[in-house]
Protein backbone atom coordinates (compact mmCIF):
# COMPACT_ATOMS: atom_id res chain seq x y z
CA UNK A 1 0.00 0.00 0.00
CA UNK A 2 1.07 3.30 -1.10
CA UNK A 3 1.10 5.44 1.98
CA UNK A 4 2.73 8.85 1.00
CA UNK A 5 3.87 10.77 -2.08
CA UNK A 6 7.34 11.04 -1.57
CA UNK A 7 9.09 12.85 -4.48
CA UNK A 8 7.67 14.66 -7.85
CA UNK A 9 10.09 15.00 -10.84
CA UNK A 10 9.95 18.13 -12.64
CA UNK A 11 12.15 17.82 -15.99
CA UNK A 12 13.94 20.93 -17.10
CA UNK A 13 15.69 22.56 -19.77
CA UNK A 14 17.94 24.15 -17.72
CA UNK A 15 18.25 23.55 -14.26
CA UNK A 16 20.18 26.20 -13.08
CA UNK A 17 17.82 28.55 -14.03
CA UNK A 18 15.23 26.82 -12.74
CA UNK A 19 16.45 26.12 -9.22
CA UNK A 20 17.01 29.80 -9.38
CA UNK A 21 13.54 30.94 -9.68
CA UNK A 22 12.10 28.08 -7.21
CA UNK A 23 14.49 28.91 -4.32
CA UNK A 24 15.11 32.96 -5.09
CA UNK A 25 11.41 33.77 -6.06
CA UNK A 26 9.23 30.96 -4.40
CA UNK A 27 11.26 31.07 -1.15
CA UNK A 28 11.94 26.92 -1.52
CA UNK A 29 14.81 25.24 0.21
CA UNK A 30 17.16 22.90 -1.18
CA UNK A 31 16.79 19.62 0.21
CA UNK A 32 19.78 17.57 -1.56
CA UNK A 33 21.67 18.35 -4.45
CA UNK A 34 23.98 15.46 -6.01
CA UNK A 35 25.82 14.94 -9.55
CA UNK A 36 27.05 12.19 -10.94
CA UNK A 37 30.10 13.65 -12.76
CA UNK A 38 28.62 12.61 -15.89
CA UNK A 39 26.17 15.68 -16.53
CA UNK A 40 23.04 13.67 -14.09
CA UNK A 41 22.12 16.57 -11.59
CA UNK A 42 19.64 15.51 -8.91
CA UNK A 43 18.42 18.63 -7.28
CA UNK A 44 15.79 17.62 -4.78
CA UNK A 45 13.93 21.30 -3.33
CA UNK A 46 10.71 22.07 -1.10
CA UNK A 47 9.06 24.93 0.38
CA UNK A 48 10.92 23.65 3.47
CA UNK A 49 13.21 20.73 4.96
CA UNK A 50 9.92 19.87 6.92
CA UNK A 51 7.50 19.36 3.99
CA UNK A 52 6.91 15.49 3.23
CA UNK A 53 6.90 15.70 -0.24
CA UNK A 54 10.06 17.66 -2.44
CA UNK A 55 9.92 18.22 -6.33
CA UNK A 56 13.76 16.97 -7.69
CA UNK A 57 14.67 18.70 -10.98
CA UNK A 58 15.66 17.00 -13.21
CA UNK A 59 17.95 17.73 -16.71
CA UNK A 60 15.37 16.56 -19.67
CA UNK A 61 17.22 16.32 -22.12
CA UNK A 62 19.92 13.44 -20.71
CA UNK A 63 17.09 11.80 -19.03
CA UNK A 64 14.96 11.96 -22.51
CA UNK A 65 18.51 10.37 -24.11
CA UNK A 66 18.74 7.54 -21.11
CA UNK A 67 14.97 6.65 -21.16
CA UNK A 68 13.33 7.70 -24.73
CA UNK A 69 9.71 6.59 -24.05
CA UNK A 70 9.16 8.42 -20.75
CA UNK A 71 6.83 11.30 -20.32
CA UNK A 72 8.37 14.38 -20.39
CA UNK A 73 5.63 16.55 -19.57
CA UNK A 74 5.06 19.16 -16.57
CA UNK A 75 3.19 17.46 -14.36
CA UNK A 76 0.25 19.10 -13.04
CA UNK A 77 0.69 20.33 -9.78
CA UNK A 78 -1.45 22.39 -6.82
CA UNK A 79 -0.11 24.15 -3.88
CA UNK A 80 -1.65 25.20 -0.68
CA UNK A 81 -0.98 28.57 1.04
CA UNK A 82 -3.14 29.84 3.87
CA UNK A 83 -3.15 33.81 2.27
CA UNK A 84 -3.67 33.60 -1.42
CA UNK A 85 -3.86 37.39 -2.00
CA UNK A 86 -0.80 38.15 0.07
CA UNK A 87 1.06 35.42 -1.94
CA UNK A 88 -0.12 36.32 -5.30
CA UNK A 89 1.29 40.20 -4.34
CA UNK A 90 4.29 39.17 -3.83
CA UNK A 91 4.76 37.08 -7.18
CA UNK A 92 3.79 39.74 -8.59
CA UNK A 93 6.17 42.33 -7.20
CA UNK A 94 9.15 39.82 -7.91
CA UNK A 95 7.34 39.99 -11.98
CA UNK A 96 6.21 36.49 -11.89
CA UNK A 97 3.80 35.59 -15.20
CA UNK A 98 0.65 34.80 -13.11
CA UNK A 99 -2.86 34.02 -14.47
CA UNK A 100 -5.87 35.59 -12.84
CA UNK A 101 -6.95 34.50 -9.55
CA UNK A 102 -10.19 32.76 -10.31
CA UNK A 103 -13.10 31.27 -7.63
CA UNK A 104 -13.08 27.38 -8.28
CA UNK A 105 -15.37 25.26 -6.27
CA UNK A 106 -12.81 24.32 -3.70
CA UNK A 107 -11.74 27.88 -2.83
CA UNK A 108 -9.81 30.66 -4.52
CA UNK A 109 -6.86 29.85 -7.00
CA UNK A 110 -4.34 31.24 -9.28
CA UNK A 111 -1.45 29.34 -11.53
CA UNK A 112 2.12 30.96 -11.91
CA UNK A 113 4.74 30.06 -14.29
CA UNK A 114 8.05 29.14 -14.31
CA UNK A 115 11.04 30.74 -16.48
CA UNK A 116 10.92 27.75 -19.07
CA UNK A 117 6.70 27.86 -18.92
CA UNK A 118 5.75 25.32 -17.17
CA UNK A 119 2.55 26.69 -14.77
CA UNK A 120 1.37 25.52 -11.73
CA UNK A 121 -1.13 26.16 -9.36
CA UNK A 122 -1.49 27.67 -5.64
CA UNK A 123 -5.21 27.40 -3.81
CA UNK A 124 -6.13 29.25 -0.67
CA UNK A 125 -6.48 26.18 2.39
CA UNK A 126 -6.80 27.66 5.66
Amino acid sequence: MINQVGQIMLYVNDQDVILKFWTEKLGFTIISEQDNGQGMRWIEIAPSKEAGTSIVLQNKKLVAEMEPTLNLGTPSLIFYTDDLEALYQDYKEKDITLGEMVVMPGGKVFNFADPEANYFAVMEKK
